[in-house]
C-alpha cells in the first residue's frame, strides 16, 4: 500500500525540518555525515543511509571509514573528536535507555565547544526525525 508523501502533503513540515537539519553550520561536514550515517544505521532507514554515505562520500570521506562507522569503537581510525561525537549520537537516538548519560557528555564537552555540541544535538534529532518520517512513509533510495 503506498503511504502519503510528507514533501507533497505537508510542505511547510518538510521546509522547516530541511531548515532544521541545515542549521548546525558550525559542524564539520565530514562528521555531520558520519553521525548521520550512525544514527540512520541504528534506526534501519535506508533513504537516509544511501543519501548520508552519499554526502560523506563527497565530503571526503572514505569508503573504509563509512563501512565501519557501526563499528567505531572498535577501530583506529576514528578521532577522539569523531569518537565523542558518535558516542552522543548513539546516545541520544536511544535517549528512552540511555538519558544521556554524563560521562558521554563530559566526553564531548572535551573535544567540543557549546555551539558544536548544540548544533551536534540539533543534527541528531533532525536525522532521527527524518528517519522516523522516512520509514514510516516507505520511502526508498532510487536504485542507482
Amino acid at each position: 500500500m503506498k503511504r502519503p508523501d510528507l514533501k507533497e502533503l505537508n510542505h511547510h513540515a518538510y521546509k522547516a525540518l530541511v531548515a532544521v537539519s541545515a542549521s548546525t553550520r558550525s559542524l564539520d561536514p565530514k562528521l555531520k555525515a558520519l553521525m548521520e550515517v550512525r544514527v540512520s544505521q541504528m534506526n534501519g532507514c535506508a533513504f537516509c543511509l544511501d543519501m548520508h554515505a552519499a554526502e560523506a562520500r563527497r565530503a571526503g570521506e572514505t569508503q573504509q571509514r563509512l563501512d565501519c562507522v557501526a563499528g567505531w569503537r572498535d577501530y583506529p581510525f576514528f578521532t577522539e573528536r569523531e569518537r565523542a561525537a558518535l558516542a552522543w549520537a548513539e546516545a541520544v537516538t536511544d535517549i528512552s535507555v540511555t538519558h544521556a548519560p554524563d560521562g558521554v557528555y563530559r566526553h564531548l564537552a572535551a573535544e567540543m565547544s557549546e555551539q558544536e555540541i548544540v548544533d551536534l544535538t540539533v543534527g541528531v534529532a533532525a536525522i532521527n526525525a527524518w528517519n522516523r518520517l522516512m520509514i514510516a512513509t516507505r520511502k526508498v533510495p532510487a536504485k542507482r
